[in-house]
C-alpha cells in the first residue's frame, strides 16, 4: 500500500530541493558577475537568469517517469490557453496587476511624493512583456505545472499556496540582496509574494489549472511595478503587500478555501 502524504512530501521536497540547488550558480554569477542594476534601466540583477531552473527542475523529473513524452506535455502547458473556458478570468489575468500598480502610483501621488511622469515607449512595453513572458514560462511550468496540484491534494488549495509562496519568496531573497534592496524592502516584497501566490492558485484553479493563465498573470504582475511610473524607480513594495493583502482577504471570504475555486456554503444559500 503506497503512502500518498508520503510520496507527495517527497515528490515536491525533491522538487523545491534541486530548484534551489541548481539556482546556487546563478547566485554565485551575481555576486562575481557583472552588476547589471546598472547596466539595465529596470534593477534586475544577474541571478535573475535562474527563473529557468524550476522548468529545467520539473522536466528532469517528469522525464525520470514519463520521458519525452511526458515533457512534452509539461512544456505545452505554457501555452495551454484553451483551457480557459470562462473567458471573464482573463480580467483578473490581465488587468489585475496594472490596477494595483496604478492605485500604488495614485496613493504615492496623493500622499505628495514626488513622482516622474511616466515615459515609457510602445516599444519598450513590448520588449519587456517578451523578456517577462519567457522569465514566466521558466518559473510557472516548474511551480504551477509540477509542483502546486500535488500540494493542492494533500493540503488544499489555500494552505498549499501559502506554503509554495513561502518558498517562492525565500528563493528569491538573494536576487533581492544583489540588486541592492533594503531589508525592509525585501521583507515586505516576500510578504507581498505571497498574496500574490494565492491570486495566482486561485486563477489557476478557476482557469481550469491552466499554466498559460499563471504565466500570462506572472508577466503582468512583473510588467506592471516596474514599467509605473518609470522602470519601478518608485516602486514600493509595502504599498503593493497592502493592496495584495486586500485581494487575498476577499478571495478567503468568498471562495473555499479547499479549491478556491467554490463559493462557501454560507454565501451560496
Amino acid at each position: 500500500m503506497i503512502d500518498t502524504h508520503k510520496s507527495t512530501h517527497n515528490k515536491s521536497l525533491k522538487f523545491f530541493l534541486w530548484v534551489f540547488a541548481l539556482s546556487i550558480p546563478f547566485w554565485m554569477l551575481g555576486f562575481i558577475g557583472p552588476d547589471t542594476t546598472k547596466l539595465l534601466p529596470i534593477n534586475l540583477p544577474i541571478s535573475a537568469l535562474m527563473a529557468v531552473c524550476p522548468l529545467v527542475v520539473a522536466s528532469i523529473l517528469v522525464y525520470q517517469n514519463q520521458k519525452i513524452k511526458g515533457v512534452s506535455a509539461l512544456l505545452k502547458r505554457a501555452f495551454d490557453y484553451q483551457k480557459i473556458v470562462d473567458k471573464k478570468w482573463y480580467i483578473p489575468i490581465i488587468f489585475l496587476m496594472p490596477i494595483i500598480a496604478l492605485l500604488s502610483y495614485w496613493y504615492l501621488n496623493s500622499t505628495e511624493t514626488l513622482l516622474p511622469e511616466p515615459q515609457l515607449s510602445i516599444l519598450s512595453v513590448f520588449i519587456f512583456f517578451f523578456v517577462y513572458f519567457i522569465g514566466a514560462i521558466g518559473e510557472e511550468i516548474g511551480w504551477s505545472g509540477y509542483a502546486i496540484d500535488p500540494l493542492q491534494n494533500k493540503y488544499g488549495a489555500l494552505k498549499a499556496s501559502i506554503f509554495l509562496g513561502l518558498i517562492w519568496a525565500i528563493w528569491h531573497i538573494i536576487p533581492y540582496y544583489q540588486a541592492h534592496q533594503s531589508i525592509n524592502w525585501i521583507v515586505w516584497q516576500c510578504i507581498g509574494t505571497v498574496f500574490l501566490r494565492i491570486i495566482m492558485v486561485w486563477i489557476f484553479n478557476n482557469a481550469s489549472k491552466s499554466v498559460f493563465a499563471t504565466v500570462l498573470f506572472h508577466t503582468m504582475l512583473n510588467i506592471s511595478p516596474y514599467l509605473i511610473p518609470n522602470y519601478g524607480s518608485h516602486y514600493d513594495p509595502f504599498i503593493f503587500c497592502m493592496l495584495l493583502m486586500i485581494v487575498v482577504i476577499v478571495i478567503i471570504f468568498f471562495w473555499d478555501s479547499k479549491t478556491l475555486t467554490k463559493f462557501k456554503s454560507h454565501l451560496s444559500n
